[in-house]
């Protein structure tokens, strides 16, 4: 039984002798990147960075649906991607615009 489905992703047509396997598995690489940055200070993000990563994880979420041969794994980054990229701005813009606005009134 297990033989059989490691056959079967083996000669999938998006399975591991293909490029459509190994290029989302290694963009896996960016998402991981970006949730080890969400210990980084929110200062030190990028919008033009994460304004990319979001829109890239979205557009190419999209993207992997509706190709063939569907190809659940760079489905499944670019959801990765995109939602990280979501999380890291709203961090980003909370600090920008928010966190200031509530320490005013602290500082008079």
């Amino acid at each position: 039984m297990a033989a059989s489905k490691i056959q079967a992703l083996w000669n999938h047509p998006a399975g591991p002798k293909t490029i459509h396997f190994w290029a989302p598995t290694f963009k896996w690489g960016i998402s991981i990147a970006n949730i080890a940055d969400f210990s980084k200070p929110p200062e030190k993000l990028s919008y033009p960075q994460q304004i990319a990563v979001t829109c890239t994880g979205i557009i190419w979420s999209r993207y992997s649906t509706v190709i063939t041969p569907k190809n659940w794994n760079l489905f499944s980054v670019n959801v990765a991607m995109g939602a990280t990229g979501i999380y890291q701005l709203y961090r980003k813009i909370q600090h920008d615009y928010f966190s200031e606005a509530q320490e005013l009134p602290a500082n008079e």
